[in-house]
């Protein structure tokens, strides 16, 4: 067929993106040759999207052909076969993108998928066209968990109310029918009861198709929100599972002998940058650099939050960065368009010219470092996942006096709520804190105090704080105001009588001291006689409250 140079010709450049020569120009023939038969077109050149979509959609469609199995023996064959060969059109596909000859991103995925039966006319129609608006603003994860939320309520509705049509029938009290129907569903892996968090998954689904459609005012819908978030199953809050010190040095011996380069420098950005899987699988070719004074500075791209940042780095991680640009930097390979920004980009983490996934870079590299570092479970699964990781940095970054704005940033955190929690995962932290206000013994200052040491307060009122200890903390000191007694009056912490502090704030009770004294020779200059008397007032507090603790007035002296 005259193929022979265009065979010899993509096979070079098959070869330059790490692909071994002979087995890509075997499956470069066979591709070639199937869309010379289909096109008469001799001339690779001409090969577009078209034609590589054309031979797809015949791969996938045989499945239904009746003479199938006439064929490939049994539908296993036919699969087997499909997969063989659907990676060689995806090799040309590669090929074909990074020399610019076709647009579409090669994107592997040659899963045979069942054709889902159709909803009812009505609900199918209302479903794919909210679908495609979803597709326009939201992420395919997201599309897909609406779609299968709507679809597990439609199939349902079919079953208990065969009668409605569409989903403008649709009331409160089918919804409230549906809710009570999750509790009893089973999953078909496991065959356990739905988790609070999947039947909320599939409510949200609902609860956000009709509040959209009512806004916008599309026919055969309810055309009002059928649920609220009082509606929803109520999820615990999970303390963040950071990874303990010893298994995390186990973990972190096996991880530097990981073999391949990629693998190990996506688990030791993740171990020390706290970045989620999504963003390092998306990281740019040059994302380090250093600040001025030398420190690693890695560049993050757009993830959850929709917004970049920049963070610093140990060297170790900085350094595996380094190795694997040292591949990167030179190849002459197009770009992929980034799927939250638009923006084209060259990707850090690539391999035969194409991204690598997130199940490579940390499911099945973490998967071989746990089982090498003893950390696995009783059937033999790791106990380790990657994002564990992003807990454990948050969690060193409080325990180590991190302040919570650093702690958003580094962690790509919207809220403070989102990063006040890792201020508080850590036992042994919150243990000293408590002692230190009450425990045994515990040395402590403020109108409060007596109450504290007498044993006078509440076996309810001490079980509250204990839940709440963190929110207690104050700059000078703790407020242990219980709810039922209105807002918080410590900032006025001379007089106010739930307000205590221990010596481990001497140090800012002495430098509070030392502004007011800066305050009262102001107030002086300025013939403002009342304040004068106001901040020397607050100068006895403070001097009363350090005299309780046993504290100096004025900080220590080093002696080396």
């Amino acid at each position: 067929m005259g193929l022979d140079a265009a065979v010899e010709e993509l096979a070079d450049e098959a070869e330059h993106l790490g692909y071994e020569r002979e087995p890509a120009r075997g499956g470069l023939r066979w591709t070639l040759a199937r869309i010379y038969m289909h096109t008469l077109d001799p001339d690779v050149r001409n090969i577009g999207d078209q034609e590589l979509e054309g031979l797809e959609a015949a791969l996938r469609s045989f499945t239904d052909h009746p003479d199938r199995d006439l064929y490939f023996g049994s539908e296993k064959g036919y699969r087997d076969f499909v997969k063989t060969h659907g990676t060689h059109l995806h090799l040309l596909r590669v090929v074909l993108y990074h020399r610019g000859q076709v647009q579409t991103e090669p994107k592997k995925s040659w899963t045979i998928y069942h054709q889902r039966p159709a909803l009812k006319p009505r609900m199918q129609q209302m479903m794919e066209r909210y679908l495609a608006a979803r597709r326009l603003t939201d992420r395919p994860n997201t599309v897909y968990k609406i779609e299968r939320g709507l679809r597990v309520f439609a199939n349902w509705l079919e079953e208990a109310y065969p009668e409605v049509e569409s989903f403008a029938e649709v009331n409160r009290d089918h919804v409230l029918d549906f809710m009570e129907a999750l509790e009893e569903i089973r999953g078909k892996t496991t065959g356990e009861p739905l988790a609070p968090l999947t039947r909320r998954n599939r409510l949200s689904a609902l609860s956000v198709f009709f509040r959209d459609t009512a806004d916008w005012g599309w026919p055969y819908v309810p055309g009002r929100p059928l649920l609220g978030v009082g509606d929803m199953p109520k999820i615990s809050d999970r303390v963040p599972r950071y990874i303990p010190e010893e298994e995390l040095s186990r973990l972190m011996e096996a991880i530097r002998a990981l073999e391949c380069p990629y693998q190990r420098a996506a688990l030791l950005i993740a171990r020390w940058s706290g970045a989620r899987r999504d963003e390092i699988r998306r990281l740019e070719v040059d994302c380090l650099d250093a600040y001025p004074d030398g420190t690693p500075r890695l560049r993050i791209p757009a993830g959850k939050t929709k917004k970049e940042r920049n963070v610093p780095l140990n060297e170790e991680a900085a350094e595996a960065i380094r190795e694997v640009q040292k591949d990167r930097l030179d190849e002459r390979t197009r770009g992929f368009r980034d799927e939250l920004t638009g923006a084209v980009t060259r990707r850090l983490f690539m391999h035969h010219g194409k991204p690598f996934s997130s199940f490579y870079l940390f499911h099945s590299s973490l998967e071989k470092a746990c089982r090498a570092a003893g950390l696995v479970d009783g059937e033999g699964k790791p106990t380790i996942t990657a994002h564990r990781f992003r807990h454990t940095v948050g969690k060193q970054l409080a325990e180590r006096g991190a302040r919570l704005r650093t702690i958003m940033s580094v962690l790509g955190h919207d809220s403070a709520s989102m990063s006040m929690v890792y201020a508080r995962i850590s036992d042994e932290e919150v243990l000293k804190d408590y002692q230190a206000v009450l425990g045994p013994g515990a040395t402590i200052a403020g109108p409060l105090a007596e109450t504290l040491r007498s044993g006078e307060l509440p076996a309810s009122d001490v079980e509250w704080i204990k839940e709440n200890f963190y929110e207690t903390e104050l700059e000078l000191g703790r407020c242990l105001r219980l709810p039922q007694e209105g807002p918080c009056e410590c900032d006025l912490f001379f007089n106010c009588a739930k307000f205590v502090t221990t010596a481990e704030y001497a140090p800012r009770l002495r430098a509070r001291r030392q502004r007011e004294f800066a305050l009262i020779e102001e107030a002086i200059s300025n013939g403002w006689a009342r304040e004068v008397a106001r901040h020397r007032c607050t100068v006895r507090r403070i001097e009363q409250l350090l005299d309780d603790l046993g504290e100096p007035l004025e900080a220590p002296l080093e002696t080396g």
